[in-house]
């Protein structure tokens, strides 16, 4: 549990990713209640940011406040992403994971490529939000890495969820989210990007007491 209250805000590019947060966050550390704020897109989320930040860095003077920046890869370069938000951060002069290890206020994290990936790298937790899909399904070579799928993560879901009778005629994202996070295992994802989003909201609140 959370020894001093803190403020954790989230900025996320989806009405998806803020469903899921609202119920995985809590899961990650018990007791804390995240402001999450969807933005219309990642491009609207990444032109916003610095605007943001700039927020943030007159707030951290006074309040308690730490923020997390989540954005899906994509198509991009990790790296390239990842340094363009740490610049984003620095301009602001707002301390990240990567430039304070300690007293940090700025968490970035990417989603390796889309939030599917978690959904994916919890096969139990989908398989009890949808019974007909196969629990075989880790072992499968397409699915073995869940942020290494082929042709997209979301596609990927959508074909599955389809072929086993769900989300017919297309993956409705939010609707995955609800049915998927409540079951989720937090401490059991084989989802590399979900394991250091886990850690680094972690890391982030032991930080703030």
């Amino acid at each position: 549990m959370i020894e001093q209250p803190i403020t954790l805000e989230i900025l996320v590019e989806e009405q998806s990713a803020k469903t899921a947060l609202e119920i995985l966050v809590p899961k990650i550390v018990p007791g804390l209640r995240p402001d999450i704020f969807e933005f219309r897109g990642k491009d609207t989320l990444l032109r916003q940011l610095p605007r943001r930040l700039a927020g943030y860095a007159a707030r951290a003077r006074w309040e308690s406040v730490k923020v997390v920046v989540l954005v899906d890869r994509d198509n991009q370069d990790c790296a390239a992403l990842k340094e363009e938000l740490e610049g984003m951060a620095k301009a602001a002069g707002v301390p990240t994971r990567a430039s304070a290890p300690t007293g940090f206020t700025l968490l970035n994290r990417i989603v390796v490529e889309e939030l599917e990936a978690w959904f994916l790298g919890d096969v139990p937790a989908l398989r009890a939000a949808y019974p007909r899909v196969p629990p075989g399904l880790a072992r499968q070579e397409a699915f073995r890495d869940p942020d290494d799928v082929s042709g997209g993560t979301w596609q990927a879901l959508e074909r599955v969820l389809i072929k086993h009778g769900y989300h017919r005629p297309r993956l409705q994202k939010v609707l995955a989210a609800t049915d998927i996070a409540p079951h989720m295992d937090v401490e059991n994802n084989r989802s590399p990007s979900f394991r250091a989003f886990r850690d680094g909201i972690r890391r982030l609140v032991k930080e703030g007491n």
